[in-house]
């Protein structure tokens, strides 16, 4: 007779291993935490977004770009001022009154003659009239008729000098009165055909009769042995004027 008593006789089936419907034997993942996945000295860091590293680079070389782009400006700001401060009018004289010009197809060389204004002068204290400052304004010569004497352009025929604008290349640096001074380098055109050009600017030294009656026979004599100073001196002091 079989005894009830033993459980593996026992109609009732009894598993050795809890069941799966047991709760208080499943395992579920509600029993883990991150915690226990975690190792030591190990720290979690985010992957950069790659569209952000991306838009960092180009900003980077946006900044490069403007930075060459101010150091070029600079560069042209230098070169600029270098280039105004060279001028072909450096070392060139401005032209006076008494100065003298030409045409390349006149055969005369006529003074000029300042009509723009009677006020400015150059090295000249005294104020006289033939180193007034000649601008780019006065085209007129001394003397005012058939100034270059006779033109080839017309065969040989009087010169009918006719200005044909102002004068060009003049100094652009200084003004007089608003209008700009003529150099050595200036050029003025002529309807007709020729171009005018500054012969003497007007400004040589000259000597006259006070230098003569100032300079020294002896000194005289060694820079010129075959003149006689002191009889040129003393004909000099009978004259008026301007000696040579």
């Amino acid at each position: 007779m079989p005894n009830n008593s033993d459980p593996f006789n026992s109609k009732e089936n009894y598993s050795a291993f809890p069941s799966e419907e047991n709760d208080d034997y499943s395992l579920s993942a509600d029993h883990y935490h991150e915690s226990d996945f975690e190792e030591e000295n190990i720290s979690h860091v985010e992957a950069e977004d790659k569209s952000t590293s991306a838009e960092k680079s180009a900003e980077k070389e946006e900044e490069k770009t403007e930075d060459k782009k101010e150091e070029q400006k600079a560069e042209k700001k230098e070169d600029k001022k270098k280039e105004d401060s060279n001028s072909e009018h450096d070392g060139k004289y401005l032209v006076v009154q008494k100065g003298m010009a030409c045409c390349d197809k006149g055969a005369k060389f006529p003074n000029f003659k300042v009509t723009s204004h009677q006020k400015h002068y150059w090295n000249d204290e005294n104020g006289e009239a033939d180193f007034l400052a000649v601008t780019e304004d006065d085209l007129t010569f001394n003397p005012p008729a058939m100034p270059f004497g006779t033109c080839s352009v017309k065969n040989g025929n009087p010169c009918a000098f006719a200005p044909s604008g102002k004068w060009t290349k003049t100094y652009d640096k200084l003004k007089i009165m608003g209008k700009k001074p003529l150099t050595e380098l200036s050029e003025l055109m002529c309807a007709v055909g020729g171009k005018i050009t500054v012969m003497k600017h007007g400004q040589q030294s000259q000597a006259g009769k006070g230098s003569v009656k100032k300079a020294d026979p002896k000194e005289q004599r060694t820079y010129n042995p075959i003149m006689d100073f002191e009889e040129f001196q003393e004909e000099i002091n009978g004259k008026e004027g301007e000696a040579w």
